[in-house]
């Protein structure tokens, strides 16, 4: 078993009330790399100037840490089976919705990859689809959500 942690820190600025709810949602992600990520609500759900559009909002990390599990497992499967990639890029998109029970949830995530393999290596689409498939099996982010992740291969010759 791993375990992994973070640090949330947030401080209430000494000019606001904050029963008012007119208080910001600006706040410090630290990891025990020692990076911290700079962080707040969407925009969408909290407005400015209560939130900052410029940094990470949990809803866009979530959509990235499900990306980020799949890419990591692709690029694993991929290198066992002798398969040089030369580059991927997910242009990843999260659904913010109401599900079946009536709440607001990360419904559904779209991931995109492009995967683009070295010029000896000879796949098909079914060979690379199989290993998306697996990759996606093999994610422990996927595998500790409710959301509906889809993976939506794009090809490339």
């Amino acid at each position: 078993m791993s375990q992994y942690k973070a640090s949330i820190q947030w401080y209430k600025k000494p000019s606001e009330y904050f029963v008012d709810l007119k208080y910001s949602r600006v706040h410090q992600w630290q990891f025990s790399t020692g990076t911290c990520i700079a962080a707040s609500s969407a925009p969408s759900i909290v407005p400015l100037p209560y939130s900052d559009a410029n940094n990470i909002d949990p809803e866009e990390a979530f959509v990235a840490a499900l990306s980020s599990c799949h890419m990591l497992f692709f690029l694993d499967l991929a290198a066992r089976k002798k398969w040089v990639v030369e580059s991927y890029l997910d242009n990843a998109i999260g659904t913010l919705a109401i599900d079946a029970n009536g709440k607001k949830a990360m419904t559904h995530v779209l991931l995109k990859p492009l995967v683009i393999l070295g010029e000896n290596v000879v796949v098909s689409d079914a060979q690379i689809s199989a290993l998306h498939h697996q990759a996606h099996e093999l994610c422990f982010i996927a595998n500790s959500v409710l959301t509906k992740v889809e993976v939506n291969p794009i090809y490339s010759a």
